[in-house]
């Protein structure tokens, strides 16, 4: 065989230069194709590229929504939880006639009380194009719903995913709500940055059992005595954590288009009240750090503020209620009491002379000490400011010892009482449940003077206004108020009031502080027509102590 170089290289030899055109009409179409392609990301990569911050910034929040973190109780209890949901629509024209029964048993089971079966195939057969047979549904429905269609071909599902409370109403304005994007109010709003950044549920201080026996028993109390509101709660006094906070009225955050706006406002950090004779506990401190405490005062008439010239700074004078003068001054005989006796008769004759006793400037430091001159800066949020006086004469002096002219919040009670009993340290709250460690805090009053008050309040939980607060097993150390309301003219209502108690326990070393709020409480039968603490917000802490003494003590 003769070889050829170029020639007999292949069996079939060389046949100079022939070219494959269906070879080369295929590479052409390929690398078409290929350049199509490339195009298009080329296109996509740039429309990205200029995509607006704003679309970008919802596509990361509707990830950061899908693993938002749960909120749960101290105890793990579920408050808070996002959880998949889906529109389901329908789309008649795609149901074969042989799987018609079949299709309507399935709208049926998925929304029973929207739709029978006979309903069900009125839907199939309306000839409509498409329609939502069920909004918000559940995992479960979806999951039917998806196997459904891979069986008949004639579903959609517009998947979301929802934020839903599970507590419903009893954390409403502790937990808050969420909108589409971010937490909106309480909880949720406070902790927005962990919730959508974590995976791990936040862990609050509060008690869900505990939150619902105070929800339970302030309703009961609102309805009792005909209150314009109810209002509680409770914490650790040592390490600040809140176990129960709870307001009514109150809403539902899984269905908040239907919340009046006015009930959103959380009162227990945002409104100011006058607090009445609570305020005896920080005058009686007044008096223990001025060396007062064993002077006698005259309580036995009323009590006249005069001006530096002599004349009167009031309309009338300060006066007690009926029930002081016939309990104690007529049945007991006193004429005169001394400090720690003027706070466990709750006198504000005595309490007023006490606050003239004082040095100039006395009284609006201890205030400015334990922060009622300003807005408190939780971590859980930021309360109003507390109204005081701008001037401290005799007038604002006086009435300042037995709790009228001044308003605070109801956390700035809770925090100032707490402070005057758990040995003298002010405490700042928290809502996170919180491990042994340092606990942040600052000494405002010595610790033989707290112990003082102690042993006080139990006399009076014992004795006198706070009896119905009492309960087996335990000591309990309390303190009531009531302050009339003003109007809009800043004038004294006295057809509207406000009753307040707090209380301490195990009064020896305290571990909570509870404070028990009514507001505009009307009297009853039972009463007698009376509407002070000691006839309503006294009972509803009784009840609520004695529901929750198990569980705290467990």
């Amino acid at each position: 065989m003769r070889f050829v170089i170029g020639k007999d290289i292949l069996p079939h030899e060389y046949k100079g230069s022939v070219y494959n055109y269906e070879s080369a009409s295929r590479l052409h179409w390929v690398k078409v194709g290929f350049s199509f392609l490339f195009a298009m990301f080329v296109l996509r990569t740039l429309q990205l590229g200029l995509q607006s911050n704003d679309y970008r910034k919802y596509n990361d929040q509707n990830a950061q929504i899908e693993s938002r973190a749960d909120i749960v109780d101290r105890n793990g209890v579920v408050l808070a939880k996002s959880v998949k949901s889906g529109n389901i629509k329908l789309f008649p024209p795609r149901v074969k006639e042989k799987d018609i029964n079949a299709v309507a048993n399935i709208i049926n089971k998925i929304a029973p009380s929207d739709y029978s079966v006979e309903d069900a195939l009125a839907l199939i057969r309306s000839g409509r194009r498409g329609l939502y047979i069920k909004k918000n549904a559940n995992e479960e429905q979806i999951k039917e719903i998806k196997q459904a269609h891979r069986l008949y071909d004639c579903f959609e599902i517009e998947q979301f995913t929802q934020r839903r409370y599970p507590q419903r109403n009893v954390f409403a304005h502790v937990v808050g709500f969420s909108g589409k994007d971010e937490g909106l109010e309480g909880t949720e709003l406070i902790y927005d940055k962990y919730l959508r950044e974590n995976k791990d549920p936040l862990r609050l201080s509060i008690d869900s059992r505990v939150q619902n026996i105070f929800h339970e028993q302030l309703t009961i109390a609102m309805n009792k005595y005909n209150a314009k509101g109810a209002m509680g709660m409770l914490m650790n006094s040592s390490t600040g954590e809140m176990i129960a906070m709870v307001q009514i009225p109150d809403f539902d955050p899984n269905n908040i288009n239907s919340i009046p706006v006015y009930t959103r406002r959380f009162k227990l950090m945002r409104d100011n009240f006058e607090m009445g004779s609570i305020f005896k506990i920080f005058n009686t401190a007044l008096a223990y750090e001025n060396g007062l405490q064993n002077k006698d005062y005259k309580v036995d008439e009323p009590l006249m503020i005069y001006d530096k010239y002599g004349r009167p700074a009031m309309r009338k004078p300060i006066d007690d209620v009926s029930s002081f003068k016939r309990d104690v001054v007529k049945k007991g005989g006193h004429r005169t009491l001394k400090a720690p006796e003027i706070m466990l008769y709750s006198c504000n004759v005595g309490s007023a002379r006490i606050a003239l006793d004082l040095p100039e400037g006395a009284q609006k430091e201890f205030f400015e000490r334990i922060h009622f001159d300003k807005p408190l800066q939780l971590e859980f949020g930021k309360t109003e400011r507390a109204m005081t006086y701008k001037t401290w004469g005799p007038t604002e002096r006086a009435t300042a010892a037995f709790g009228h002219g001044i308003a605070v919040t109801p956390m700035h009670l809770l925090l100032g009482v707490n402070a005057m009993t758990n040995g003298g340290i002010y405490i700042y709250p928290t809502l996170l449940k919180r491990n042994i460690g340092a606990v942040r805090g600052e000494r405002v009053l010595n610790s033989d003077i707290s112990a003082k008050l102690r042993t006080i309040m139990l006399h009076i939980a014992e004795e006198t206004t706070a009896k119905k607060a009492r309960v087996k097993g335990i000591e309990v150390g309390g303190k009531t108020g009531t302050a009339e309301k003003r109007g809009s003219d800043k004038h004294v209502d006295k057809n509207r009031n406000v009753t307040v108690f707090t209380g301490i326990f195990p009064v020896s070393a305290p571990q909570y502080v509870i404070l028990i709020m009514l507001d505009e409480p009307q009297g009853t039968k039972e009463s007698g027509g009376w509407k002070t603490a000691a006839w309503n917000a006294v009972p509803t802490a009784g009840a609520i102590l004695d529901g929750i003494m198990p569980l705290l003590f467990e």
